[in-house]
C-alpha cells in the first residue's frame, strides 16, 4: 500500500534535480566559436564570460583552431550534446553541416543559440534565436563608403572570406548591391576568396596583387582577409595609395586606419554578441520568451571618427 508514496517521492527527486540542472546557478553553457585564433572570437569569448559572471552560470570555452575544419567544430559540438551541457551558444562555420548536431541538441532538450553567422534551420524550433550584425547591411555600408571615396567610378577588388560561411557572404551580397547601382563602378576582382587564416589571406592577396596595382578601391569582407590585404599592400608599397575598406576590427587594423592605410573598417559589437547570446540561453532555460532575432549592431569607422567616445569603445582592445 506504501508504493503510491514512493513512486510520488521518486518523482518528487527527478523534479528537484531537473529543477536544479536547469537553474542558473548549475547551468554549463558551452560558446563555440567557429575558431579560436582572431581577435574577433576572443572579443565574444569575452562579452560571454561577463554575461556567465552576472547570471552565475558556467562558460565552457571550445572551438577549432583553424577556420577551416568543419568536422572539427561538428564534434565539438556533439562532444558538448553527449556530456549533456545546459545550453550552447554556437557561431557554425558551415550554415549546412551544422544543421545536423544542432538539430541533435534539440532532440534532447538542450537548447542552442545560434550567434554570428546564420544556420540553414528553423529558428524556434531547431534553435532558440539568432544574434547577430545585419550583414547584408553591414556590406552595404562598405560598398556605399567606398563608392563615395571613389566618386561613384574606378576599378574594384573584392576578396571574399570563404565558401560556406553565412555572415560573410551576406556581407559581400550587401557589397556588391550597392556596387551594382553605380554603373561608373568595375568589378576586377569578385569571385576570389581569402581562406579561412591571416597566412591564406596574406597569400591570395599576394597572388592578386596585378589587379591590386590595376585597382583604384578593394574591400574584404572579415578580419583575416582586411589583415591578410593590408599586410600585402604594406610590403609592395602600396598601402594608402588605393582606397581601402574592411570589415572587422584588431589592433593591426586600427593602426592601419590610424595611419592613413585603410579608409575605414565596418565594426561589429562582438562583446554584446556573446553576452546577448548566453543571456538568451539563459532565458531559454528558465522558460522565458526569448526574441527570434537579436541584432548587436554595425558602426562605420574611419579616422574621424574612431576617437570618439562610443566609437573608441567599439574598437579597443580586449
Amino acid at each position: 500500500m506504501r508504493r503510491p508514496t514512493v513512486w510520488l517521492g521518486l518523482i518528487a527527486l527527478a523534479s528537484l534535480l531537473s529543477a536544479c540542472e536547469n537553474s542558473p546557478g548549475g547551468t554549463r553553457i558551452a560558446v563555440i566559436p567557429k575558431g579560436t585564433n582572431h581577435v574577433f572570437w576572443s572579443s565574444i569569448e569575452a562579452g560571454a564570460r561577463r554575461a556567465g559572471e552576472e547570471l552565475g552560470v558556467e562558460i565552457i570555452w571550445k572551438g577549432p583552431a583553424s577556420e577551416g575544419d568543419r568536422a572539427s567544430q561538428i564534434k565539438i559540438v556533439e562532444q558538448f550534446v553527449t556530456e549533456g551541457v545546459s545550453g550552447i551558444v554556437l557561431t557554425p562555420l558551415d550554415d549546412e553541416a551544422l544543421v545536423r548536431p544542432v538539430r541533435m541538441a534539440a532532440s534532447l532538450k538542450i537548447p542552442v543559440v545560434i550567434a554570428d553567422s546564420s544556420l540553414n534551420a528553423e529558428v524556434g524550433k531547431d534553435f532558440v534565436s539568432f544574434v547577430a550584425t545585419d550583414n547584408v547591411e553591414g556590406g552595404r555600408i562598405a560598398g556605399r563608403h567606398l563608392a563615395e571615396l571613389l566618386g561613384g567610378k574606378g576599378k574594384v577588388v573584392l576578396l571574399r572570406y570563404t565558401v560556406g560561411s553565412a555572415s560573410t557572404e551576406k556581407r559581400e551580397k550587401g557589397f556588391l548591391e550597392i556596387m551594382a547601382e553605380h554603373p561608373g563602378i568595375e568589378m576586377l576582382v569578385e569571385d576570389q576568396y581569402a581562406g579561412p587564416s591571416a597566412e591564406d589571406a596574406i597569400r591570395k592577396s599576394s597572388g592578386l596583387l596585378d589587379q591590386v596595382r590595376e585597382a583604384d578601391g578593394i574591400f574584404c569582407s572579415n578580419e583575416s582577409a582586411t589583415y591578410g590585404m593590408l599586410t600585402t599592400l604594406q610590403k609592395s608599397g602600396l598601402a594608402g595609395k588605393v582606397k581601402f575598406v574592411g570589415f572587422d576590427n584588431s589592433p593591426a587594423l586600427v593602426e592601419g586606419l590610424r595611419a592613413g592605410e585603410l579608409d575605414a573598417i565596418v565594426v561589429q559589437n562582438p562583446r554584446r554578441m556573446g553576452y546577448e547570446s548566453v543571456k538568451a540561453v539563459v532565458a531559454s532555460l528558465r522558460g522565458e520568451m526569448v526574441p527570434e532575432y537579436i541584432d548587436t549592431g554595425v558602426e562605420l569607422v574611419t579616422r574621424e571618427n574612431m576617437d570618439q567616445a562610443e566609437i573608441a569603445a567599439l574598437i579597443k582592445s580586449d
